[in-house]
């Protein structure tokens, strides 16, 4: 696999091996996420998340190849006080965001036949390479070392199963809808501690799980308060295929050999 091989910070590895296979598709999903390094590692946030963006998308217009490019719903600043539209501009809020919404530029300048897809809160059964771990996990461990559980109420999101992301995919390719950008995520909203408590619910998990502010947990990086996104332009060429992200959390638990209680 590509990812194993080349280092999108390098121009030349990026170009090299775009070369060499010659594909019709690239999904660059390769990025810095995690969101309080980047604040105090901005020179690699950004060679990662906005210059390797410009690698791969120069490295994909030079082949021919069509390009997907996978962002997120921290391009915006939460303040909107409703689901965010494609067409929504966007005021990231921390240095992720920055980032990437230059990747999202870069890209979008560099080859023609592009989409970005953005989407929120990803967990999958095959752990992000810079984490090594999803919210999912995490909190099922603490539930396991812990009596008691506090977690962030007013930060409100749509947590998204990669599985679910990755059919999506999948369908805009057989698709081929009109280039451009693209919300993705499950469908519905909740809060990072209503998220917790469904894991826990479906889960069987024993913990007493309290909420609190953002301003309690003093993160690094602001984030947005609520950057739900709704799926508008996929709705629009009738290619939605999101369950909702509680019928999602159920599959993943399910698959995991977690799931206590049906949703």
């Amino acid at each position: 696999m590509l990812y194993e091989q080349v280092d999108v910070m390098r121009a030349d590895q990026v170009e090299a091996a775009v070369a060499a296979a010659r594909p019709q598709w690239i999904i660059n999903s390769a990025a810095m996420t995690h969101v309080d390094r980047c604040e105090t590692e901005v020179s690699e946030a950004f060679a990662v998340n906005a210059l390797g963006a410009l690698h791969v998308a120069r490295a994909s217009a030079s082949v021919g190849a069509r390009l997907l490019f996978v962002s997120t719903d921290y391009v915006f600043d939460g303040e909107k006080g409703a689901p965010y539209v494609e067409n929504d501009p966007p005021r990231p809020i921390n240095v992720y965001g920055v980032t990437k919404l230059a990747g999202e530029w870069f890209v979008s300048q560099a080859c023609s036949e592009h989409y970005i897809v953005r989407t929120s809160g990803l967990y999958g059964l095959h752990p992000c390479w810079g984490k090594g771990t999803n919210f999912v996990e995490t909190m099922l461990r603490l539930a396991a070392e812990r009596d008691e559980l506090r977690v962030v109420a007013d930060e409100v999101l749509t947590p998204t199963f990669t599985e679910d992301l990755a059919a999506q995919i999948r369908r805009m390719m057989e698709a081929a809808p009109p280039f451009g950008v693209y919300h993705a995520t499950n469908e519905g909203q909740c809060s990072w501690y209503e998220f917790a408590a469904e894991i826990f619910r479906l889960s069987g998990a024993s913990v007493k799980l309290s909420p609190i502010a953002s301003s309690q947990w003093k993160a690094a990086a602001r984030r947005p308060s609520n950057s739900v996104l709704e799926n508008a332009a996929l709705k629009a060429a009738s290619l939605n295929v999101f369950p909702e992200w509680k019928d999602a959390l159920a599959r993943y638990l399910h698959s995991r050999g977690r799931l206590h209680a049906r949703a």
